[in-house]
C-alpha cells in the first residue's frame, strides 16, 4: 500500500507500532551493552585465565627486572 493511499489513521498505527518495536529494539540493547560491560562478571566467568595472565605477566616483568640488574652488576666484576 503506498503512502498516499493511507488514512491518517493508517499512518498514527504504523508510526505507533514502529515506536514500539524501537522501544524493544532499546530496551534489548541496553541489556547487551550492561552484559558486555559488566567486567565482575567477565573476571569471575574467565577466573583461570586471568590468575594464569597475571602470573605470566609477573614471571615476565620479575624476571625482566632481574635480567636488568644482573646486566649491571657483570659490568662492575669485568
Amino acid at each position: 500500500m503506498s503512502s498516499a493511499a493511507r488514512t491518517p489513521d493508517e499512518i498514527r498505527q504504523s508510526i505507533e507500532a514502529n515506536r514500539a518495536q524501537l522501544g524493544v529494539a532499546v530496551e534489548q540493547l541496553r541489556t547487551e551493552v550492561a552484559k558486555a560491560t559488566d567486567w565482575r562478571a567477565q573476571l569471575a566467568r574467565n577466573r583461570r585465565t586471568v590468575i594464569i595472565g597475571a602470573a605470566a605477566a609477573g614471571f615476565v616483568l620479575g624476571g625482566g627486572i632481574g635480567g636488568i640488574v644482573g646486566l649491571f652488576s657483570r659490568g662492575d666484576k669485568y
